[in-house]
């Protein structure tokens, strides 16, 4: 149960500091401010409940390591879950903060930092370029993952090359999807919005969790091993 409750703090971390960032700060801090928002978090709980989970805090990653054989079908089940459940918790009390502003503030227009494509959002790619996107740009994050974590590399390092690699996909796709990667972190501000963010999660529960699969068979045949 710990571990559970570990990935729940730690995605709920990773989806208050890092939506929280684009909904309060955005447009003083930027695109590039969000990347790190995001990277500096999950830097953060890597170090903080890693030693206690692993420090997944995204369902994709656990499908992964769970493809590459590294834990348990029972344990799969209560890492999502608790991942879920942080990312919805987060988006609730980002919801309540920003509803603090004086001056008002709509979650229908503007949001608490959901993912999406299409006209009207970010830089207005289809859902061919947004699709791909989520799928390269997984497939890679849960490599690193996987292949710093292994044995025989330097996993003390491990949560700051992950960290540095959440900020690199976030500066490269942010005007693409707002960069989900992550079922869980899509999944929270989407239930809280609704509408077209609701409407267009599957793509983000779907294609992500592949991705991690894909990059979980890749270190179950040792094609990666050291």
């Amino acid at each position: 149960m710990k571990k559970y409750v570990a990935e729940f703090i730690g995605t709920f971390t990773l989806v208050l500091f890092g939506c929280g960032t684009a909904v309060v700060s955005g447009p003083a801090v930027g695109h590039l401010g969000i990347a790190f928002a995001f990277g500096f978090a999950l830097i953060a709980m890597a170090y903080g409940i890693g030693p206690v989970s692993g420090c997944h805090i995204n369902p994709a990653v656990s499908l992964g390591v769970f493809t590459a054989g590294r834990m348990t079908a029972k344990d799969l089940v209560g890492y999502i879950v608790g991942q879920i459940l942080g990312g919805i918790a987060a988006a609730a009390v980002l919801a309540v903060i920003a509803k603090g502003l004086l001056g008002g503030y709509m979650l229908a227009s503007s949001g608490l930092g959901q993912n999406g494509w299409g006209d009207g959002y970010q830089a207005g790619y289809g859902l061919s370029a947004a699709m791909v996107f989520e799928f390269v740009a997984t497939l890679l994050f849960v490599i690193v993952i996987l292949g710093s974590t292994q044995g025989g590399a330097p996993t003390q390092m491990a949560g700051l090359a992950i960290g540095i690699t959440l900020v690199v996909i976030h500066i490269f796709g942010i005007n693409i999807t707002g960069v989900s990667v992550n079922p869980a972190r899509s999944l929270g501000p989407a239930i809280l919005v609704g509408g077209k963010a609701i409407s267009q999660v599957w793509m983000f529960l779907i294609v992500p969790s592949i991705a991690g699969i894909v990059s979980g068979a890749i270190f179950r045949t040792k094609v990666l091993d050291i």
